[in-house]
């Protein structure tokens, strides 16, 4: 976790760039990404010259050797004066590190091919260097704390994009993995992937439960084939693949596709999909791919998304993704052909009902988590629902820390349907009989099935009220004359 003093450290940095100019958040993280993937080529390298002169052995280089490409190299430029380093940077370090999409040396440098460099002037630049490398050298000490400087930057964009995309809650992403609990051998996908939180919180579960027993060849397929994003916003998938180099997962499959469309020709092929789609907005009925429409005929992505889960997943494969409430009861034909879908020829899991704060400052929305297994034989036999009131947040604008939080009970309580078996409707979990949910036109959302617990109220008679109401006004009328008596002295 960072301390309080690197998150005023990077408080500081995003201060001089916003008094420089840059005010757009996506903006001031994509060039801050910039730097420090300049800088991680440079410890790279600097790592590679170390086992050389080790073991005599030879190591490809980054950087030419000639003295104008080593004057690319982070550790040489950043003592630089402030005009010169920004010339360096503008004119010389960008446009090599845009030419590495050529070797495909990762999947950030892919996506270096459009980057632009907009720092708006050379104190500026050096502020941001100077800040970064301040950070690096004294602060930063490891990958995972790498990691929680870029979530901490990253946690900084609070607005959603155009069509109702925005970054989810570390904490709820952390929840989702846990619920679903995936091992080294899984092929992990999030269709939507944004910021590729879901894929940072999967590599974070699989090396905190399983790092000291990997085999090399789990490694191998943990730092590329096990994860794989797609998005259609190509300033995202460098943040992605940033986000994901620092977490030691170099090579991930990380590209530039509609998932919803034409040509997404993926299925079968994850064992594991985590997901926070689109909510908002209609894609082009002729671009969406003809399978999904088998499943939900809609326009509408959220519908649309759950559909490409399902198609996506290998036999056996999980899925959890945030929906928002609308899926959950809508009433339009679509909306119950995906309900019945996941009910009858799938196995549908939970249902985890969140309060509408959880996506604030974003949004105000409610939404649910729902987890299932694909089979394409049904085995539904009972749903479990959940009613978080708590996610160790205020549900305010301001989301500050707060000690009630639901989300280690619903971990526990999933991971032992077996003890929710003698839950009522009153309870906050309790289970639900796949019958009930079809004879409810596939309807899941919490309410249709809780139960309301009424105490009952004693009331007075009325007779009885009446003398107190005359015992209230005589009072009133004593005081009243009193008052009268004080005034007139």
């Amino acid at each position: 976790m960072l301390t309080g003093e690197v998150r005023n450290k990077v408080d500081k940095i995003w201060s001089d760039i916003w008094a420089g100019g840059i005010s757009n958040p996506i903006t001031v993280i994509e060039q801050l990404t910039y730097l420090m993937f300049i800088r991680s080529l440079d410890e790279k390298e600097i790592e590679n010259e170390s086992f050389e002169a080790i073991s005599g052995a030879s190591m490809p280089k980054i950087f030419p050797q000639d003295e104008d490409g080593q004057s690319l190299r982070w550790s040489k430029f950043k003592t630089k004066d402030a005009r010169i380093m920004f010339d360096i940077l503008s004119t010389k370090v960008f446009p090599f590190i845009k030419s590495m999409n050529e070797e495909k040396a990762s999947a950030f440098s892919r996506y270096m091919q459009d980057a632009t460099f907009l720092v708006p002037t050379p104190q500026v630049l050096q502020k941001m260097v100077t800040g970064l490398d301040e950070l690096y050298e004294h602060d930063i000490k490891d990958l995972d704390m790498q990691g929680d400087l870029y979530e901490y930057m990253l946690g900084k964009l609070s607005t959603a994009g155009h069509n109702g995309q925005f970054r989810t809650p570390k904490h709820i992403r952390d929840m989702m993995v846990r619920l679903l609990a995936p091992t080294p051998t899984d092929k992990i996908c999030d269709p939507a992937c944004g910021t590729a939180g879901f894929l940072i919180s999967s590599a974070e579960y699989i090396r905190e439960k399983y790092e000291s027993e990997m085999t090399a060849e789990q490694w191998e397929h943990f730092a590329g084939d096990m994860f794989s994003g797609f998005d259609t916003d190509r300033t995202m998938l460098r943040l992605s693949a940033m986000n994901l180099m620092l977490h030691s997962i170099n090579n991930p499959h990380i590209d530039y596709m509609d998932g919803v469309s034409k040509q997404n020709d993926i299925t079968s092929k994850y064992d594991i999909v985590l997901a926070n789609p689109p909510f908002t907005g209609t894609v082009d009925t002729e671009s969406i791919h003809d399978n999904l429409k088998s499943i939900t005929n809609t326009k509408k992505t959220e519908l649309l998304f759950v559909a490409l889960f399902l198609r996506m997943l290998r036999k056996g494969g999980r899925g959890a993704c945030i929906v928002p409430d609308g899926v959950l009861f809508g009433t339009t034909k679509a909306h119950k052909e995906l309900r019945k879908e996941l009910v009858e020829n799938h196995q549908l899991q939970a249902v985890i009902s969140m309060p509408s704060g959880v996506f604030k400052p974003y949004a105000g929305v409610s939404t649910a988590v729902l987890i299932f297994t694909k089979t394409s034989s049904g085995g539904t036999d009972k749903v479990w629902f959940y009613r978080m009131q708590a996610d160790g947040f205020s549900l305010d604008d301001k989301r500050s820390p707060m000690q009630a939080n639901d989300i280690p009970d619903i971990i526990a309580r999933f991971h032992n349907l077996e003890g929710e078996a003698d839950r009522l409707p009153t309870e906050q979990s309790f289970l639900v009989d796949k019958a009930d949910i079809e004879a409810n036109d596939y309807d899941l959302s919490i309410n249709r099935y809780r139960e309301m617990v009424y105490e009952k109220v004693e009331y007075d008679a009325p007779a009885v009220i009446m003398d107190k109401l005359d015992k209230l006004s005589l009072d009133i009328s004593s005081k009243m004359e009193e008052l009268r008596g004080l005034i007139s002295e």
